[in-house]
């Protein structure tokens, strides 16, 4: 018989920083449909300066050193990035940038390279240039995206491309995977659309769970199909772990895990925990509020108030986060809890409670667990 994904009555995660997705501005020269921070381009009062960026550095070192995301808005827009990301990585951070690849000139990957960065993320949402230039509010956007990749890399930089998925742009994943391909990125991250910011303006254009339950499954099995040619990482998508235990992908030990995808030696190229919110991973505003995710619009604590590790250790958000027994509806009698939790952010969004049962999730608990008995 398959053990059970949840094997204790311990059900406290042990939190582990390994990522912080730091939204150095807000501001953007993009005007995206989906945007979770409905940016502008425009200056946005009260942003960290370039010292207090050092400063907060500092304060996630004392705590660890995870990856470090340099994302917005645009974060190209904001002159001091350099700065900021070779601090960063002077401190023992491994530091990538998300961005919407439209600055990324041949001049601008080089001094990306000589921050240096381990990666930097681009977003291509359709491949097709008349809708991307559509979707991110600016003619030219696609092109503009496309050309950055290709700087990116003859600067020597390796590239990832996040597409954020819905009715508008489902049909065209096998595209978008054949131009990730075309491109030789690294890694493709599909990310399911959490309507906040603008996206709210989405929401009829989001896939309804049973469409997410599908296009997760297809994702599952292209990456069985291509092996280490792409690595694929869904985003905003925590039952893609259980999706993948369910395909049976084994790892040695036995166990269907994601560990039995290709992982990078630097370890971008890895799979995590379902919802990382307040466990392995947190977001912080361009005005120093920490957040379990970017779309998870609930404040743990300001680091202009705090010091950064008495709000990761201490902030009764992630202290609920942490205890999955906290978690209501189906997810809290799942047998995935442990290795999905649910999208705490869906969870608010839709119930205006983050510990409610993931609202894009059609699994029924138990089902797994009945069949493995029936098989073992």
């Amino acid at each position: 018989m398959e053990e059970s994904p949840v094997q204790n009555s311990m059900q406290e995660i042990f939190p582990e920083l390994k990522l912080v997705a730091w939204e150095i501005t807000r501001r953007c020269n993009l005007f995206c449909a989906h945007c979770r921070a409905a940016s502008l381009d425009e200056e946005y009062a009260g942003e960290l300066s370039t010292q207090e960026c050092f400063k907060l550095i500092d304060q996630i070192s004392e705590v660890a050193k995870p990856i470090l995301i340099l994302t917005g808005g645009e974060p190209l827009m904001r002159e001091d990035v350099y700065e900021i990301g070779s601090y960063a990585d002077l401190k023992g951070f491994r530091v990538v940038i998300g961005t919407n690849g439209t600055l990324v000139t041949p001049e601008i990957a080089k001094r990306i390279k000589e921050i240096p960065v381990s990666r930097i993320s681009i977003s291509i949402d359709f491949p097709v240039a008349e809708l991307q230039d559509e979707f991110r509010g600016k003619k030219g956007a696609y092109t503009e995206a496309i050309e950055g990749i290709k700087n990116a890399h003859d600067a020597g930089i390796e590239v990832q491309i996040n597409s954020t998925v819905t009715r508008l742009n489902v049909q065209y994943l096998p595209r978008l995977v054949e131009l990730a391909l075309e491109l030789k990125v690294a890694a493709f991250h599909p990310f399911l659309l959490v309507p906040t910011g603008r996206g709210k303006g989405l929401a009829n254009q989001e896939l309804a769970p049973e469409e997410y339950e599908q296009v997760l499954r297809w994702i599952c099995y292209k990456q069985q199909e291509l092996g280490d040619r792409l690595f694929f990482k869904p985003t905003d998508a925590p039952h893609y772990q259980r999706i993948v235990r369910q395909c049976g992908i084994k790892t040695s030990s036995g166990h269907g895990h994601p560990g039995g995808f290709p992982v990078s030696q630097r370890g971008l190229n890895t799979n995590t925990r379902g919802c990382m919110a307040g466990t392995g991973f947190c977001f912080i505003s361009h005005i120093g509020q920490v957040q379990g995710c970017g779309y998870f619009d609930v404040s743990a604590g300001n680091i202009r108030e705090q010091n950064f590790a008495s709000v990761w250790q201490d902030s009764p958000l992630f202290n609920q986060l942490r205890d999955i027994d906290n978690l209501k509806g189906k997810c809290g009698i799942c047998e995935f809890k442990r290795l999905c939790g649910g999208c705490r952010a869906r969870a608010y969004e839709a119930t205006g409670d983050f510990l409610e049962a993931e609202p894009y999730c059609i699994y029924q608990p138990g089902n797994h667990r009945e069949q493995s008995e029936q098989t073992g």
